[in-house]
């Protein structure tokens, strides 16, 4: 049963123009989700004329993507890619990293990849 579990939860804090966003995903994505979570992000980011966001990423009990997810995915870092100074991935699989890697090329800040929540959340900190 616990395979069946999936979501995206999502917290926004913010202070003058800047934004500190964590996600956390559990189980498979669905592009259901993005339909919900990607209008938020979206508001959020619009109430400011040049927002600069940070990104904590809990991918520890993320699985994967649908297909479709995947590219709403990747048209979300197209859209707000700019506007991240840093993004960080905490996980605990190899893919992850190599996932983090490839989000670099679409994103216009820093993205690194931990392996520990505290490690990440104090390099966002820097």
């Amino acid at each position: 049963m616990v395979g069946l579990t999936h979501g995206l939860s999502i917290g926004i804090e913010r202070s003058g123009s800047e934004f500190f966003l964590t996600l956390k995903a559990v189980g498979t994505l669905t592009h259901k989700d993005y339909k919900i979570i990607t209008p938020m992000i979206d508001s959020a980011l619009s109430k400011v004329d040049h927002p600069i966001v940070k990104v904590l990423i809990d991918g520890s009990q993320l699985e994967g993507w649908e297909l479709r997810a995947a590219w709403d995915d990747l048209k979300l870092g197209l859209k707000h890619g700019n506007n991240f100074k840093k993004v960080a991935v905490y996980g605990n699989k190899e893919w992850q990293a190599t996932l983090a890697k490839v989000a670099g090329w679409f994103v216009a800040g820093k993205i690194a990849y931990f392996e520990n929540a505290t490690t990440a959340i104090e390099w966002l900190k820097e």
